[in-house]
């Protein structure tokens, strides 16, 4: 079954809920960059909420970039999402690999730290992107970006990320968040948080094979949860190519392009998000000279 994303009103729209499952993303992820398992989670998690924010932007030709930069060993983590979403990325060091944690589990928290912070760039076609920046402060991706959200955007929004990963790759990954409107009720919030803490979390609902409306109703607790737009065509895919490869190397300039023609005789460029390699012959920078 192909990652899905859907978006809900619960409490008769009081509520708002955008959830996914992204399974077949960060398995993508997984395969492409030869994440270790711990990496694998923590960009997971980042690839999901990336997900989550781009497809609410209006607009075919916006762009998300989100980037995470802690004191762990992953080191810079980067997210690239359109509206669709198309969602792509890179993690400086994809091979680390650490103990399980305390309870058994992948530490996420350990690999990316808990000092560094988010950045959120999106270009929605203003003058200048709208840059929101706050602090890494568990290094659980979940947590910081609930931070972010209260921190940037004055939002109040719980959210939460799984990604279960065994010895084959990942088994389930997914994630959601949660906003109240501001008419939201006192005793809509109650059942909010009771219902959020006794679903547990993501990627044990979806092992569980719940489908992501049925868990989307289970988080917030409103079986009558009107479920107002539902999303295929999330995936994991780099739009590279190599017209935009020389577009890169003739931004560098004639005297950086002569100086390789004149020491390697020819270039080999990788692309970050892919790892796709792009050949450049003698004859070909050139051209481009």
């Amino acid at each position: 079954m192909s990652d899905r994303i859907i978006k809900g009103l619960a409490y008769d729209g009081r509520v708002s809920i955008i959830a996914m499952e992204s399974t077949e993303i960060c398995e993508e992820a997984r395969k492409v960059h030869s994440l270790s398992p711990v990496c694998t989670a923590a960009f997971g998690r980042l690839l999901t909420v990336t997900a989550l924010i781009g497809c609410q932007m209006k607009s075919d030709d916006n762009k998300l970039t989100i980037q995470i930069k802690g004191n762990g060993p992953i080191g810079t983590m980067l997210t690239v999402a359109n509206p669709i979403p198309v969602v792509k990325g890179y993690v400086i060091n994809p091979a680390v690999d650490l103990p399980l944690n305390e309870f058994g589990k992948l530490d996420v928290s350990s690999a990316v730290g808990n000092e560094g912070f988010i950045h959120v760039i999106k270009d929605i076609g203003l003058k200048d992107p709208y840059v929101g920046i706050s602090p890494i402060v568990s290094g659980e991706i979940a947590d910081d970006f609930a931070n972010y959200f209260l921190d940037s955007e004055q939002t109040n929004s719980a959210v939460a990320l799984g990604v279960l990963v065994d010895k084959d790759g990942v088994r389930k990954a997914g994630g959601y968040i949660i906003n109240p409107m501001p008419d939201v009720r006192e005793e809509d919030l109650t059942a909010l948080e009771k219902a959020i803490f006794e679903a547990g979390s993501v990627s044990k609902m979806l092992e569980n094979n719940l489908d992501i409306e049925e868990l989307a109703r289970k988080v917030t607790g409103d079986k009558k949860l009107k479920i107002v737009e539902r999303n295929d065509s999330a995936k994991y895919e780099c739009d590279c190519n190599k017209g935009r490869m020389e577009k890169a190397l003739v931004a560098l300039g004639k005297e950086e392009l002569q100086k390789m023609i004149e020491e390697d005789g020819g270039l080999e460029m990788s692309c970050h998000f892919c790892n796709k390699k792009y050949q450049f012959s003698k004859e070909e920078l050139l051209k481009l000279i």
